[in-house]
C-alpha cells in the first residue's frame, strides 16, 4: 500500500499519540494538530488522505471545523469523540463525515475502519477515471467528476456522502438496496451502530429532489430499503 497522509486533530494527546503509532506501523504518515485553529494552514499544505478528528475543542466549533475540511476535500473524516449520543452521530453525517467511533475505542477496530475508509476513497477515485460519472433523468442531473447536483437547472450543493448514495441508486434504477447494502456500497464498511444514517439522508435528499418529476422517485421499500423508481426505466445516461 502507498504511503498515506493522515491528519489527527485532537487535543487529546494520548489517544493521538496511540493512533499514531499503529498507523505508522502500516506505512501511513501521520501528522498530528493538538491545537484545532491550526488545521487549515496545516491540512492544505500537506494534501492530507484522511483525516481523524474530535468534535469537542476547548475554543474551536469541531463541527464547522468538520464542514469547513469538507468543503475543501472529498477525503475521509473520521470524528473520535468521547461524545456518544445519536444527535452528534446524525450530524455528524449530516456534515459529510465518514465514520464517528466513540472513545475509548478498540485500537484494532478503528485501524480496520481506517482502511476501509482508504480502500474506498481510492476504489472510487480509481472507478470515476475509469468510468462514465454523468446521469441525466427528467429534471435531474448528476455529475460525480464535479460532485455537481442539477435539479430543473438550478444546482444543488450536496454533501459528499447523499451525492454517491444518490448517484448509486439512480446508476441501478428499480434496483432495490437494503440499508446494510446502503452502508456498505456508500460508506465502505460494515456499519457498527444504527442504520438511521441511511434514513438521515434518504431523507434529506427528498427534501431537495422530491416531487420534480413524474417519471422517477426515491421509493421506500418498506421493510427492506430504498430505490430509484423509474416506472419505464428509461435514463439517458451520459
Amino acid at each position: 500500500m502507498p504511503l498515506r497522509k493522515i491528519m489527527i486533530i485532537d487535543e487529546d494527546k494520548n489517544s493521538s499519540e496511540l493512533l499514531k503509532v499503529h498507523l505508522e506501523r502500516e506505512n501511513n504518515s501521520v501528522l498530528i494538530v493538538p491545537d484545532p485553529k491550526q488545521w487549515r494552514e496545516k491540512f492544505v499544505a500537506s494534501n492530507i488522505d484522511l483525516v481523524i478528528t474530535d468534535v469537542v475543542f476547548q475554543n474551536t466549533d469541531g463541527w464547522q471545523m468538520c464542514k469547513d475540511i469538507r468543503a475543501l476535500s472529498n477525503c475521509p473524516i473520521i470524528i473520535s469523540s468521547y461524545k456518544n449520543d445519536i444527535f452528534a452521530k446524525v450530524l455528524g453525517f449530516e456534515l459529510g463525515v465518514d465514520d464517528y467511533i466513540t472513545k475509548p475505542f478498540d485500537i484494532k477496530e478503528f485501524i480496520a475502519r481506517i482502511k476501509a475508509q482508504i480502500r474506498r476513497f481510492t476504489v472510487y477515485n480509481n472507478v470515476k477515471s475509469t468510468q462514465k460519472n454523468k446521469i441525466d433523468f427528467d429534471n435531474l442531473h448528476i455529475d460525480m467528476d464535479s460532485y455537481e447536483l442539477i435539479v430543473k437547472s438550478k444546482r444543488i450543493s450536496l454533501p459528499p456522502k447523499e451525492m454517491e448514495l444518490l448517484f448509486l441508486l439512480a446508476s441501478n434504477p428499480n434496483k432495490v438496496y437494503s440499508r446494510n447494502q446502503l452502508l456498505d456500497e456508500v460508506w465502505g464498511f460494515e456499519y457498527y451502530g444504527d442504520s438511521r444514517t441511511v434514513d438521515v439522508h434518504i431523507k434529506r435528499l427528498r427534501e431537495k429532489i422530491e416531487n420534480i418529476s413524474n417519471k422517477w422517485s426515491l421509493k421506500t421499500i418498506w421493510g427492506v430499503g430504498y430505490k430509484f423508481e423509474v416506472p419505464e426505466h428509461t435514463n439517458s445516461a451520459n
